[in-house]
């Protein structure tokens, strides 16, 4: 029997199926809740050992500009604790899920990978470009991923 291919190599090529804006921010969601569990059970472990001084010290009074200026004359510990938590490790999450298995675990659930054109993993060196372009896409502040939505 003859394959439908004319060449060898035509038969392995996957084929790729486009995600839509809606499967994308489901997994996004999903991604965003785990990441939320994850920073609530860190914070209230840091609440249990008395580790939260500062907390109390913060205000949501005055414009972005007053509130981020507020926050980096009482930046202490817990700050710095706060910046890793709500910056670094979903950065990192994001980075290391996708550049080792090709999905977050919402990705994951609904059955989506980041794969180059080829198929093939996407590998350290794109899912750190990629998720730093990630920041571009909260420069419309309060309108995460209007831009990317848009791009797609």
């Amino acid at each position: 029997m003859q394959s439908q291919y004319s060449s060898p190599y035509q038969a392995v090529a996957p084929v790729l199926e486009y995600v839509g804006v809606g499967r994308r921010l489901l997994a996004l969601l999903i991604d965003a809740i785990l990441l939320g569990i994850s920073r609530n059970l860190i914070l209230f472990g840091v609440n249990a050992m008395g580790l939260h001084e500062s907390l109390n010290a913060t205000t949501t009074q005055g414009d972005a500009a007053h509130m981020f200026k507020y926050w980096l004359t009482h930046l202490d510990t817990y700050g710095v604790l706060q910046i890793l938590i709500f910056t670094i490790i979903p950065f990192v999450y994001f980075i290391i899920m996708e550049g080792t298995l090709g999905a977050t675990l919402g990705k994951m659930a609904l059955g989506i990978r980041v794969v180059n054109l080829n198929g093939s993993s996407i590998g350290w060196g794109a899912s750190i470009v990629r998720n730093l372009l990630r920041i571009i896409d909260y420069i419309p502040y309060g309108i995460p991923y209007l831009l990317c939505a848009i791009l797609i």
